[in-house]
């Protein structure tokens, strides 16, 4: 049983175009270390908070997944190593993540600053899951992504937003609405602004000013990763205010 504090992720969010082809193993990024990390675990629902509030979240919940580990140091650095088959549909979407609480009208900062170290084989995006409080809206934003994946919903064109310029879809998964926001070329490490993002959805009558914004998760949504691959998330932060 997952944790009660913890959303089941079930990355209804992203489509899968087709199963990835054959993949290589990468050597784990974390290897070496001299000490051990805070927090281990292979648990489907493994979770931790750390002690600035950060949730860690091994979340492995797609049907035929392979074997997940997650370690962490903190919410800002963790790594995940998973070795999922070679075949479609979404694993697992193993995060970090805090916890807003607060309408996006009351919100007046929420940036978020991330640096990673990722396979270049596979099928997986890296991706911040927004959510409202209520899970009715999801915004996924998709920093990099490898192998055959794409967003689910209708393309509505491109909005140089929040720091970046993206291709925005537009959609549903038949549980939420879904919005996301595609990066034009791949990105292992930068800032992004979300409450201007937000700010733009609203404009298009897709969310309320007063929706709850409860979620702002980062991590990595993996379909396959035959071998074993490590996913390393050298930082990751909210400045929420």
């Amino acid at each position: 049983m997952k944790h009660p504090k913890i959303r089941n992720r079930r990355g209804l969010g992203t489509l899968v175009l087709a199963p990835a082809v054959a993949l290589t193993c990468v050597v784990g990024l974390g290897a070496g270390t001299a000490h051990a990390a805070v927090f281990e675990s292979c648990d489907q629902w493994g979770n931790w908070t750390d002690p600035d509030g950060y949730i860690v979240y091994n979340n492995i919940w797609g049907s035929g997944a392979g074997s997940q580990c997650i370690e962490a140091d903190s919410g800002s650095r963790w790594s995940v190593t998973a070795d999922h088959p070679n075949t479609g549909g979404i694993k697992s979407y193993p995060n970090a993540k805090w916890i807003v609480g607060e309408s996006i009208a009351d919100i007046s900062t929420l940036t978020s600053t991330f640096d990673v170290s990722v396979p270049n084989s596979g099928a997986y995006n890296t991706a911040y899951d927004v959510w409202d409080e209520n899970y009715d809206h999801e915004i996924m934003l998709w920093m990099n992504w490898t192998g055959p994946v794409g967003p689910l919903g209708t393309p509505v064109g491109e909005a140089t937003v929040g720091g970046h310029t993206w291709d925005v879809y537009n959609g549903s998964n038949g549980s939420n609405n879904v919005y996301s926001f595609l990066r034009q070329g791949n990105a292992s490490s930068g800032q992004v602004d979300i409450l201007p993002i937000l700010d733009w959805i609203t404009e298009q009558g897709w969310m309320d000013q007063n929706e709850v914004i409860g979620d702002v998760q980062f991590g990595y949504e993996i379909t396959s990763s035959a071998g074993g691959l490590t996913f390393q998330t050298n930082e990751f932060s909210v400045n929420h205010g």
